[in-house]
C-alpha cells in the first residue's frame, strides 16, 4: 500500500468516526424508526462538501436512500460502493451494557447499533467519495456511493430503487461495506421462500367425532420436510456450501376449544448452483403432494412463493473481487475469499447480473445482537484498501 494512501486514510479517521457517531445517534431501526433523520445527517455532510448527490424515493414516494454520483473524465465502467444506514432492532435494551444509540468510544471500540452494520462503512465511503472528487477528471467511468435504507426489513427498497433508476449509470460491480477484517465475501447461497397454507375441516376439541385438524396436518408436513433428502456439496460447480431447508414459522389456531381449519408455515430454502429454485420447488411440492395423499381433505395445500434470489460466487480474479483482494494483499493483510451461508444484498445484485463483494471492514462484536461495537484501530487500513480498490477500478 502506498504511503500516500495510508497517510490520507489516517488523516481521515477522526472525521470518519465523527460522522459515524452522528449516524449511530440517529436511531434508524428498520420498520421502527423514520429514516429522515439519519439520511439528513448524510445529506447535510455531502452538501457541505459539494458532493453531487440526490435522494432516492420508492414508487410510494418514501425516502429510501441517497445516491452520490461522481462521473470520471474518461470513458469507462461505473462502480459502486454501498452501505446501509438502517439497522436491526435493539432487542432487549435492558440486556445492553450501554445505550444502543450511544455512539461513544471506549477502549478503542465505537459502540452502538449500526457501528458494525453499517454506519461506519457509510461514513468511510462518503469520505472516499470526497477524496476522489477533486481528481474525478482523471478517472475512467464513474463512482456511485449508495447509502440505502429498507435493507434490514428484507425489502431492499434503496437498492431496488437505485437499480430501477433510469437516470443512474448501471454499475459494473458493487462493493458492499459489511464488517469483518479476515474475509472478503465473494459469494452466497441463494434463497427460495414460500408460505404454505395447510387446511382441514374445523371442529370442536371436545367432540366425539375425531378430526385431523390443520395443525396436525401441518405438523405432518413439517416431519416430511425435515426428512427430505438434500444433496451435499457439489464438487463439479465449485460452490463450497450445500443447500439447506428450514421451517421458520408455524401459525394456526387460537384458544382451546376449536381445532382450526388453517395453519400457515414459512419455509426458507437456501439454494446453490447445484440445487436451484426449481429443485427447491420440486422438493416442496413433492412433500405437499405426499401430505395431501396421506391425510386428504377437500382443499389442497397451497404453496405461495414469497421471494427468490439466485446464489452467486465470484472467482478471485473477477472484478470487483480482484481489486479488493489485491488492495488488501498490498496492505499486508491475509484475507480469504469467502462464500457466505446467509444470503445478502449480493444475491439481489446477482439477480440483476451485477457482481458484488459483500463484506470487508473493521473487526466487530454484537452485530444484530446486544452491545454492538466496531474496533477502530484497523479503520485506516480498511479505508486505504477500499480507496486503493476504487482507484484501481477507475484507472486512478
Amino acid at each position: 500500500m502506498s504511503e500516500d494512501l495510508q497517510q490520507v486514510a489516517e488523516a481521515r479517521t477522526a472525521s470518519v468516526v465523527e460522522l459515524a457517531q452522528e449516524l449511530i445517534r440517529r436511531p434508524s431501526r428498520a420498520g421502527i424508526d423514520a429514516y429522515g433523520p439519519v439520511l439528513g445527517v448524510l445529506d447535510d455532510w455531502l452538501a457541505a462538501r459539494g458532493l453531487p448527490h440526490r435522494r432516492l424515493h420508492d414508487d410510494a414516494g418514501a425516502l429510501v436512500g441517497l445516491l452520490v454520483e461522481i462521473p470520471g473524465g474518461r470513458p469507462g465502467s461505473w462502480w459502486a460502493l454501498d452501505a446501509c444506514v438502517d439497522t436491526a432492532p435493539y432487542g432487549d435494551e435492558a440486556a445492553w451494557s450501554f445505550p444502543p444509540a450511544s455512539g461513544d468510544i471506549v477502549d478503542g471500540w465505537l459502540r452502538g447499533r449500526g457501528s458494525a452494520d453499517s454506519k461506519l462503512a457509510a461514513a468511510m465511503f462518503c469520505h472516499i467519495a470526497a477524496d476522489l472528487l477533486p481528481q474525478a477528471g482523471t478517472l475512467r467511468g464513474g463512482l456511485a456511493v449508495l447509502l440505502d435504507v429498507d435493507e434490514h426489513t428484507g425489502g431492499f427498497g434503496g437498492a431496488r430503487t437505485y437499480l430501477a433508476d433510469e437516470a443512474a449509470a448501471r454499475p459494473a460491480g458493487v462493493m458492499i461495506g459489511y464488517p469483518g477484517l479476515d474475509e472478503i465475501v465473494v459469494g452466497g447461497r441463494g434463497l427460495w421462500r414460500v408460505t404454505i397454507t395447510v387446511r382441514a375441516p374445523s371442529g370442536h376439541s371436545g367432540s366425539s367425532k375425531a378430526v385431523v385438524g390443520a395443525i396436525s396436518r401441518a405438523a405432518h408436513l413439517v416431519r416430511l420436510l425435515d426428512a427430505a433428502e438434500l444433496p451435499g456439496v457439489d464438487g463439479d460447480s465449485g460452490f463450497p456450501l450445500p443447500p439447506k431447508l428450514s421451517v421458520t414459522s408455524f401459525h394456526g389456531g387460537q384458544g382451546f376449544s376449536v381445532t382450526p381449519d388453517r395453519c400457515d408455515l414459512n419455509v426458507d430454502v437456501r439454494t446453490t448452483p447445484g440445487f436451484d429454485a426449481h429443485d427447491a420447488e420440486t422438493l416442496i411440492r413433492k412433500a405437499v403432494a405426499e401430505l395431501d395423499a396421506d391425510l386428504p381433505v377437500p382443499q389442497p395445500t397451497q404453496v405461495t412463493q414469497v421471494a427468490i434470489w439466485p446464489p452467486f460466487r465470484l472467482a478471485e480474479d473477477e472484478q470487483p473481487a480482484a481489486a479488493l483482494l489485491g488492495a488488501a494483499a498490498e496492505a499486508g493483510l491475509t484475507v480469504r475469499a469467502k462464500t457466505a451461508g446467509p444470503s445478502n444484498i449480493g444475491n439481489l445484485l446477482a439477480g440483476e447480473g451485477i457482481p458484488a463483494t459483500a463484506g470487508f471492514g473493521v473487526p466487530y462484536e454484537g452485530l444484530h445482537g446486544i452491545d454492538e461495537r466496531a474496533h477502530l484501530a484497523e479503520l485506516p487500513t480498511v479505508y486505504a484498501v477500499y480507496q486503493r480498490a476504487v482507484l484501481d477500478l477507475l484507472g486512478g
